[in-house]
């Protein structure tokens, strides 16, 4: 119940900004409650498969998603994720606590670019896939990439996968956020089903944290549209930071 109560007040917060909160879940699993950080990891993945299947599907009734290069960068993107939950049961629980959370320091920079400079550069782009060459291997590239991270580190790939969609496979904005939802997919359950394999995937726990973050993100998703834009920039690229912050200095 703690947990479930704990992830509920997160998910009200991610839910009001905007956030994936993958780095958040790991952080408190492991930091407040014990959790060891490989089934951290693996509950974190797997609940991705979850909290992202109706973004996935109301970005799909908008057409906001590439099919094609979407479904291309999932399935490969699915393969890295297998293997780099694979790889992750050999690293060290002390190193990959500290490569966990240099990969969120990582992927706030990342953001950061995403929202503040690619973003500005990209915003009035009209590509359509069909213009793009080479698909195929850059969407091989994109995939394997942000599904190793993923599978590796746990963590929600997003900035990555949508500046490999914006930079490398040529998509709009609207496009890049809508596909990146698909791609998410199988990334996460490929590498939750890694995890499972590998005996890190605890299925109560994986149930308390997706009863917590579902209900309150909800919440939380209602109040969005009353905050500066500015501020939910802001607490977007802090919130990567922040769980990183709280995994070292535990």
């Amino acid at each position: 119940m703690a947990i479930a109560l704990t992830m509920f007040a997160m998910g009200i917060l991610l839910g009001f900004v905007g956030a994936g909160g993958a780095g958040f879940i790991i952080a408190l699993l492991t930091v407040l409650f014990g959790v060891p950080i490989h089934t951290a990891l693996g509950t974190s993945l797997a609940a991705m498969a979850f909290t992202t299947l109706s973004g996935a599907y109301s970005h799909f009734r908008q057409g906001n998603i590439s099919l094609k290069t979407g479904l291309l960068t999932g399935v490969f993107g699915a393969i890295g994720s297998y293997f780099g939950s694979q790889t992750a049961g050999w690293i060290p629980v002390h190193s990959l606590h500290w490569l966990t959370a240099g990969m969120l320091f990582l992927s706030a920079v990342v953001l950061l670019i995403r929202l503040f400079i690619v973003q500005k550069r990209f915003e009035n782009r009209k590509t359509e896939l069909a213009n793009v060459p080479w698909i195929f291997p850059k969407a091989v590239l994109v995939g394997i990439i942000s599904g190793i991270l993923a599978g590796t580190f746990g963590i929600g790939s997003a900035p990555f996968i949508q500046i490999g969609l914006l930079t490398v496979l040529g998509l709009s904005i609207k496009q890049s956020v809508g596909t990146t939802m698909l791609v998410i997919l199988p990334i996460a359950f490929a590498g939750g089903i890694g995890y499972y394999a590998e005996g890190y995937l605890d299925v109560v726990l994986l149930l308390q944290v997706l009863v917590g973050t579902m209900i309150g993100s909800y919440i939380g998703a209602r109040f969005t549209n009353y905050a500066p834009q500015g501020l939910l920039k802001s607490a977007m690229v802090l919130t990567p930071i922040t769980a990183a912050a709280i995994m070292l200095i535990s």
